[in-house]
């Protein structure tokens, strides 16, 4: 197995001196605070943060965790019937006590299978958690297998694997067809659970060659991947079970100290899980009253500036560009640090690298903005055509169109709706070759359209108006396909954030509606099919359309923009 590279926002940010092991005080943590932020985990459980501002739920995340429960639900399914008397089941609700002492009772029986696990919670620890299955191993005692809703391998070779539906560790092999994909989260989460196991009295003896294992069931659902917690897997040559126990200790010491009213040890800092985070609005007003570095640089970036004094984004605004840095810093160039902290404090959203900005124009451009609701699918294509080489006879109109399914995604309605999108791309393009004008394309960061591109012709290959993969794959590798998340980012330096609904205001765009944003249309598209149970509400339909049609025409402002000289007023990064 490669080593796990992990970012740098759970394990090392804001790291205080060693707070030791503190455990018990009755804080409980389960596996997935291992692998949370710090500061997360502090006001997670800090009685006098109850009140503080949170963010609302996340539409993507619950649709997530849904489909996660339904996963669940299929392989159990699955297994049930291919293994027959081996299979029990630990009954899926009730008080925790109950189901804790249903899971000992088959323990307890020596079955070989046992499915809905729930641990004992480990006295004095402060581990909670249960397993999705607990299989017995060969010399006694049990190792658990988890089932998620991500991918766990890639093409290659060397995973350990079993079949699926025979998921015994004896009957694992390395896997000539599959290596193991990087998935941290869930090798803490065996980790915890080998803890518990062994806390219980229940886990396979360490000393057993496949003692210390835990299995994975993915996605695709087609094999249990193996895993050994005691290889050096991490950096540093850590094994699984060592980094685990390290991030529970520290998780737990910082529990305790918000739970007790104990000086924190962890102080908010701006990271990447900021995003998604429940707590973000809290933690950005404590940030920007104190206007800290991590609002211009975060992670890693923030830590070492920290460390050597700079600590606020005005200090970091005072320092020479032309200067050698104070410390070694990964990722963005110095001088670049430098003009985003100036920006930000002249109220910038964005400054020039460079005095002209080059971005591809053509004849014929068509702005493309497509909408899915998580990883259910893509329900809305839209497009915006345009024609500044002129509109010839045979030309369809400018302006924007629409490719929708309202069925509720995932619904074969997405091939009809993907099959007309392409058509219709098709159809402009072939009509600007035939007539030997230019053609480009524009989406604002290209990641998602190309993901739901591709799934689009690989799922519903063989349909009606369904393009052959190759036609996509060509498609995005051509030049007319331009991402304009890369030109703003190649060409521009932003201080708030390089969204669209960030830069697009610079060009002078704003949108209809002020809710405009893609966790709120997670929100609208429940209501606009029904999701809640009620009729699909038409006017959630409405906004929905508008609100693509606002998107693609923000890229098409954001273009036009950076192809006319109102650019030359936004600021030059060495001028400010």
């Amino acid at each position: 197995m490669p080593v796990i590279t992990l970012g740098p926002v759970t394990a090392i940010e804001n790291r205080p001196p060693d707070a030791g092991p503190t455990l018990g005080n009755g804080v409980s943590l389960d596996a997935a605070a291992t692998s949370r932020c710090r500061r997360r985990v502090h006001l997670d459980h800090d009685p006098s943060a109850a009140d503080a501002p949170r963010a609302l739920p996340d539409p993507s995340l619950e649709q997530r965790r849904a489909d996660a429960a339904e996963h669940r639900v299929r392989i159990g399914e699955r297994l049930a019937l291919a293994t027959g008397p081996a299979w029990h089941v630990v009954p899926p609700s009730g008080p925790s006590h109950e189901r804790i002492a249903a899971t000992a009772a088959l323990v307890t029986e020596g079955a070989p299978l046992i499915w809905g696990a729930v641990l004992p919670d480990e006295a004095g620890a402060g581990r909670r958690g249960g397993a999705e299955l607990l299989v017995r191993a060969p010399g006694g005692g049990y190792l658990p297998v988890i089932v998620v809703r991500h991918r766990i391998t890639d093409p290659g070779e060397g995973a350990l694997t079993s079949p699926l539906l025979d998921p015994w560790l004896r009957r694992a092999h390395p896997d000539p067809r599959r290596k193991v994909r990087s998935q941290p989260r869930d090798l803490l989460r065996l980790a915890h659970l080998n803890r518990m196991l062994h806390a219980a009295g229940w886990a396979a003896a360490h000393e057993l060659q496949h003692g210390d294992h835990g299995g994975v069931i993915g996605m695709d659902a087609d094999v249990v991947v193996w895993h050994d917690l005691r290889a050096g897997h991490w950096p540093g040559g850590r094994s699984t079970l060592a980094e685990y126990d390290a991030r529970f200790a520290d998780r737990t010491a910082i529990a305790v100290a918000a739970a007790t009213g104990a000086p924190a040890l962890a102080e908010p800092s701006r990271i990447t899980e900021c995003k998604r985070c429940p707590w973000w609005p809290t933690c950005e007003a404590g940030l920007e009253r104190v206007d800290d570095v991590s609002l211009v640089v975060r992670g890693e970036t923030a830590v070492a500036l920290r460390e050597v004094g700079v600590r606020t984004v005005h200090e970091l605004a005072a320092l020479d560009p032309m200067a050698a840095p104070p410390v070694v810093l990964p990722g963005v160039p110095f001088p670049d640090l430098i003009a985003l902290a100036r920006a930000r404090e002249r109220n910038l959203s964005v400054v020039r690298r460079v005095p002209r900005v080059p971005v591809r124009r053509a004849d014929v451009e068509v702005d493309i903005d497509m909408e899915s609701f998580g990883e259910a699918g893509a329900y809305l294509w839209g497009v915006l055509l345009s024609h500044p080489g002129g509109r010839r006879p045979g030309d369809g109109p400018d302006g924007y169109r629409a490719f929708a399914t309202w069925e509720p995604v995932p619904t074969e309605d997405e091939a009809r709706s993907f099959a007309e999108f392409w058509g219709w791309l098709r159809d402009v393009r072939a009509a600007a070759a035939s007539s030997g004008r230019t053609f480009a394309a524009y989406c604002y960061n290209e990641q998602a359209e190309n993901r739901w591109l591709l799934a689009s012709a690989r799922r519903f290959a063989g349909l009606p108006g369904i393009p052959p993969v190759a036609e996509v794959e060509a498609f995005i590798a051509d030049e007319s396909w331009v991402d304009l998340f890369a030109v703003v980012s190649e060409w521009f330096l932003c201080a708030h954030g390089k969204g669209l609904k960030r830069i697009a205001p610079a060009a002078g765009f704003t949108w209809r509606d002020p809710e405009a944003g893609g966790e709120n249309s997670m929100r609208w598209y429940r209501h606009a099919v029904g999701m809640h149970g009620g009729p699909p509400d038409e006017e959630q339909r409405i906004r929905l359309l508008e609100y693509n049609a606002d998107d693609v025409a923000a890229t098409r402002a954001l273009r036009e923009w950076m192809s006319t000289r109102a650019v030359q007023e936004v600021p030059l990064a060495d001028e400010v």
